[in-house]
């Protein structure tokens, strides 16, 4: 029995539309739409805007109207609630820094699919005992960055992971290189000064920049 029947977007497919996904806080709501399409632009369609401030929910409603052939979800879930204003407010994903059993069984009988955050290997298996099988590494870095993360899933060769927290320019590529590793969220795509300053063209060439650096 699997906890993702209900959900339209398997986690899988989420974790396959870019080997980037920017983690974006969005302090005015009128940066949403800019913002999102400097990204487009750049070649990354998947974009997690974290619920940190009061303009997170309008943003995604505004991407999600506006911009269909983007993929928006939220991060810094971490109550049901949360969880149904994402989906409320059109939102096609949730993440979270952690994950409790009442987040993920509420999140697995919700309509977006959660990909919940761990950092040991106890958090991992009590996540795999409620049907998960993707995760978001979390805190990447201080939780010891690439060694840490090959040697916990290394039990779990199945278990797909989205590692966060102190990726940049300089150290993603190291991550995908892990088989386990599905792709890596990261907040230098979008600077917070760029969007402040409206120099959109900045994201979209760091989108562009990363994306190349991939695949090359």
């Amino acid at each position: 029995m699997t906890a993702f029947l209900n959900w339209s977007l398997k986690p899988e497919q989420l974790l396959s539309l870019s080997p980037v996904v920017p983690v974006i806080v969005i302090e005015r709501e009128e940066d949403a739409l800019p913002m999102a399409e400097a990204l487009l632009a750049g070649g990354i369609s998947l974009m997690e805007i974290t619920l940190r401030t009061a303009a997170a929910l309008p943003a995604i409603e505004t991407i999600a109207r506006k911009l269909p052939e983007v993929t928006v979800g939220a991060g810094t879930v971490y109550s049901k609630g949360h969880l149904q204003q994402v989906s409320d407010a059109g939102g096609q994903f949730a993440i979270s820094p952690g994950g409790t059993p009442a987040l993920l069984t509420a999140a697995a009988n919700g309509k977006i699919p959660l990909l919940p955050g761990i950092s040991t290997v106890s958090e991992l298996m009590q996540g795999i005992e409620l049907g998960y099988s993707h995760f978001k590494f979390f805190p990447a870095e201080a939780c010891g960055g690439v060694k840490a993360l090959k040697a916990i899933s290394g039990p779990f060769p199945d278990i797909k992971f989205c590692p966060t927290g102190g990726i940049s320019q300089e150290n993603y590529r190291d991550y995908l290189a892990l088989k386990t590793v599905a792709c890596v969220g990261g907040s230098w795509l979008v600077p917070g000064e760029a969007v402040r300053q409206g120099d959109f063209s900045l994201i979209t060439r760091l989108a562009k920049e990363a994306l190349a650096a991939f695949k090359s």
